[in-house]
């Protein structure tokens, strides 16, 4: 049976002239329906939500909507958005909190933490049967979740400067304390202990703020991906989408002859492989989830595709999956690109490739602003690790 999925995508709210980061997410959805668009935590984000899908054609056309609505309800303002990791430049103010209580009780208790939240990131929900198989997948999953973050790298900037990642926003979220790999639970009552013994600690305020890089839905029968950045291109979020489906309905499968697979523990090398994903993007070494050890990006990609085929063909996704792949690995991830871009031109330059990117048409042809300086070559080459091998 084909497993249904949907997903939530975050986007980054920018002037148009400027390039900068404002909070102005109350007059872009203003006149969008509330289900299908939300405020976050800071108000210069805004969040999408897709119905639910069987066929990935359905899926693109709902995000390519969704994405289309938000372009013109922005544009309507000197306005645009972008879905991607971080956006460039962070002016003081931009990091306005939506008035919401819960928001400001998180701003409260976290401080900076909360603050400098001004990233974006791509959920993906799949259906599962129930919470007790949603719970003993993720330890099946997780060592294959870094892959779909390399493929989603996109932010390797940060207040005007070329960190060197290719995922600066795995760097930013890593500081929530329940953010990261999650651990193995033999069950659903042995997972929701923990998160109880988390909320009851005062760590955390209320299960929303269980943050790992997969967990069961609070609220829906759904696995939920956490790890990605936004996508500019809804077709990654796609792929992401499908590679994810896959692994669920595998893991099922294995679950059916092993309900209680054996966990072998160690999972310190799972946020060293997220780190390694990270940094290097589709642009160098990956942690094979196999092995343990470096590998190329490419490499460890279609490993998994191939291990995932079988669950591909059943969803009819195998074809499109593949090509999107290839895509990926022969262009490289998104983060590289916008440094190219920069360093060749300008750093709003490389701001309206990901407004182009996003779905915001043709790139701007205007003069670059006093901050738009280039990346300097130095800065390019920092954040490339090795090229794209295998």
């Amino acid at each position: 049976m084909t497993v249904r999925i949907g997903v939530e995508e975050e986007f980054h709210v920018l002037d148009v002239e400027t390039g900068e980061l404002v909070p102005r997410a109350e007059t872009v959805l203003r006149g969008l329906p509330e289900k299908r668009f939300t405020a976050e935590l800071l108000q210069s984000a805004v969040e999408t939500n897709s119905d639910v899908h069987t066929t990935l054609d359905g899926l693109l056309a709902d995000l390519r909507r969704a994405r289309g609505d938000l372009r013109d309800a922005a544009s309507r303002h000197g306005l645009a958005v972008v879905a991607a990791g971080t956006v460039p430049f962070l002016p003081e103010g931009a990091a306005r909190v939506t008035p919401d209580s819960r928001y400001r009780r998180m701003v409260g208790e976290y401080g900076r933490v909360a603050q400098e939240q001004s990233i974006c990131g791509l959920h993906v929900h799949a259906e599962v049967p129930d919470r007790d198989t949603a719970v003993r997948m993720m330890c099946l999953i997780a060592p294959w979740i870094p892959a779909l973050l390399a493929l989603s790298a996109s932010s390797p900037f940060w207040k005007g400067a070329d960190t060197g990642y290719a995922s600066w926003r795995t760097m930013v979220w890593q500081r929530w304390p329940t953010s990261g790999p999650v651990g193995c639970y033999p069950d659903a009552r042995a997972y929701q202990a923990a998160v109880t013994e988390l909320i009851d600690s005062g760590v955390v305020g209320d299960p929303g703020m269980i943050y790992y890089d997969l967990r069961p839905s609070d609220h829906q029968p759904t696995l939920e991906l956490r790890v990605c950045d936004a996508a500019p291109r809804a077709e990654t979020s796609v792929l992401i989408a499908a590679l994810f489906r896959a692994l669920v309905m595998r893991a099922g499968a294995r679950l059916a002859h092993e309900p209680v697979p054996r966990c072998p523990g160690r999972h310190e090398w799972l946020r060293a492989a997220t780190w390694r994903a990270a940094r290097s993007g589709l642009e160098g070494n990956l942690i094979d989830p196999v092995s343990r050890r470096p590998a190329p990006a490419a490499r460890v990609i279609r490993t998994m595709l191939t291990r995932l085929r079988a669950e591909l063909e059943a969803c009819g996704d195998w074809e499109t999956v593949s090509e999107l792949t290839d895509r990926a690995l022969v262009e490289g991830s998104v983060a590289h690109r916008i440094r190219q871009v920069a360093a060749g031109e300008d750093m709003l330059a490389a701001i309206d490739e990901l407004v182009v990117l996003t779905g915001g048409g043709e790139r701007s042809r205007r003069r670059p602003a006093a901050h738009a300086l280039s990346v300097a070559p130095a800065a390019l080459h920092r954040g490339h690790v090795e090229p794209i091998g295998g």
